[in-house]
C-alpha cells in the first residue's frame, strides 16, 4: 500500500508554517537570476505566484489558455475575499477563521494549509489594497466588511459584486510590471499536454501553441501548476469553476494523487429553473442572504402554483412559508453554512 506523505510540517498546529520557514532551505538573489520557474495559469494564485517569483529575482515562463491573463475564470467570483482583521470588534479571530473555512468546506480540507490561510489571511488584503483592488469603503473611509454564509462575524472584504475581477486586475497589473521588466515571459493561447520530470521532479512541460497548433515544449528548474480545480459540468449546474481539467490530468497521469475529483458544490441562492429557454440555474449573489430571508412554501400546492406561474410569491401569507435556514441553524440563521443549506 502507498504512504501518502502531504509534506505537512512538523509542531502544533499554530506553528507548523513558523516552524517551516525558520528551517526551510534558501537561495540567495545571485542564484535566483540563474533559476527558471514555470508557472502553469494566470488567474488569482498563477498570476498571483509568477509575479511573487519574478519580483523575488526568479526567471519565470508563465502559461494562459486564453487569449489574455485578465480572462482568467477568477474573473468569476463575486462575493468577497475573507479576513479576520475583526474590525466590527465582533469576536473574529485567525482561529475563528480557520475553524469556519474548515467546517465550510465539509471537513475535507487540509488544517496546516487552512490555519497557514487564516494567518496570512489579513497581511493578504494590506497587499490587494496597495495594489489598487478598489474595495467597497464606510463613509469615514476605512474598509467595509460584509456578512457571509457561514460565519457569524462581518469578515468579507468586497467590490461590489465585481470582487474577483477586481483582485484579478490587480494582480494582472502586478504580473504585467514584471513583464514589462524581461522578468515573466508571458505565453497566451498555450495548452499544457504533458508534464516534464526527471528524476522524481516536474522540470518542464509540453505546450500546444493554440494559434499555430504547434506542439513546444518547455524546461525549467521547477514547475508551479495554478490552473484551477478539476471540474465536471452538470445537467443545470451553477458549477463557476470551468477548468477542463487538462492540466491537472497530465500530473495524475505523472504520478500526482487526484483527491476528490467529484465534490459538488450546491448554492443556497439559485434562482430555479423557468421556461424552456434557461439552460441553468440562475446564480444570485450570495450577498443577498446577508439580511434577507429565504423561504420556500409549506403547501405542495402553493409550490405548483408558484412553478405554474398561477400564484405569486406575495400572495402565499406568513404563516405558509418555511424559514428553512433559520430554522435548521437558528444560531446562523440566514448565514447557515452552504452545506448545511444545500443538503437542506
Amino acid at each position: 500500500m502507498t504512504q501518502i506523505d502531504s509534506k505537512i510540517p512538523q509542531g502544533p498546529l499554530a506553528e507548523k508554517w513558523k516552524n517551516y520557514k525558520d528551517h526551510q532551505k534558501l537561495v540567495n538573489p545571485a542564484n535566483k537570476r540563474r533559476l527558471d520557474v514555470i508557472v502553469v495559469g494566470t488567474g488569482l494564485a498563477g498570476a498571483s505566484a509568477a509575479a511573487s517569483l519574478a519580483e523575488m529575482g526568479f526567471n519565470v515562463l508563465n502559461f494562459c489558455i486564453q487569449d489574455s491573463p485578465r480572462r482568467a475564470h477568477s474573473i468569476a467570483a463575486q462575493g468577497g475575499i475573507n479576513a479576520a482583521k475583526n474590525y466590527q470588534n465582533d469576536g473574529d479571530s485567525v482561529y475563528r477563521l480557520f475553524y469556519d473555512t474548515i467546517k465550510g468546506g465539509d471537513y475535507r480540507a487540509r488544517e496546516a494549509n487552512v490555519y497557514r490561510l487564516a494567518e496570512v489571511s489579513n497581511n493578504i488584503i494590506d497587499q490587494c489594497v496597495a495594489q489598487g483592488v478598489p474595495f467597497a469603503r464606510e463613509y469615514g473611509g476605512l474598509l467595509d466588511n460584509r456578512s457571509f454564509g457561514g460565519a457569524q462575524v462581518s469578515r468579507t472584504f468586497y467590490a461590489r459584486g465585481q470582487t474577483g475581477q477586481q483582485l484579478l486586475l490587480g494582480a494582472y497589473s502586478a504580473l504585467s510590471r514584471m513583464i514589462g521588466l524581461n522578468k515573466v515571459k508571458m505565453y497566451t493561447r498555450h495548452e499544457m499536454l504533458d508534464l516534464v520530470k526527471i528524476d522524481g521532479r516536474a522540470r518542464g512541460i509540453i505546450a500546444r501553441n493554440l494559434v499555430t497548433g504547434k506542439i513546444e515544449r518547455f524546461s525549467a528548474h521547477a514547475v508551479v501548476v495554478a490552473t484551477g480545480g478539476y471540474v465536471n459540468t452538470f445537467f443545470l449546474s451553477t458549477n463557476a469553476m470551468a477548468s477542463n481539467g487538462s492540466a491537472a490530468w497530465q500530473c495524475y497521469k505523472k504520478g500526482a494523487y487526484f483527491a476528490n475529483p467529484c465534490m459538488v458544490q450546491i448554492h443556497p441562492t439559485c434562482v430555479p429553473v423557468h421556461g424552456d429557454y434557461q439552460s441553468k440555474l440562475t446564480l444570485m449573489s450570495e450577498s443577498l442572504r446577508n439580511d434577507g430571508r429565504i423561504w420556500v412554501p409549506k403547501k405542495l400546492e402553493d409550490a405548483k402554483a408558484l412553478q405554474a406561474g398561477t400564484k405569486k410569491g406575495k400572495d402565499i401569507p406568513e404563516e405558509d412559508r418555511d424559514y428553512y435556514l433559520e430554522r435548521r441553524y437558528p444560531a446562523f440563521g440566514n448565514l447557515v453554512p452552504r452545506d448545511v443549506a444545500s443538503r437542506a
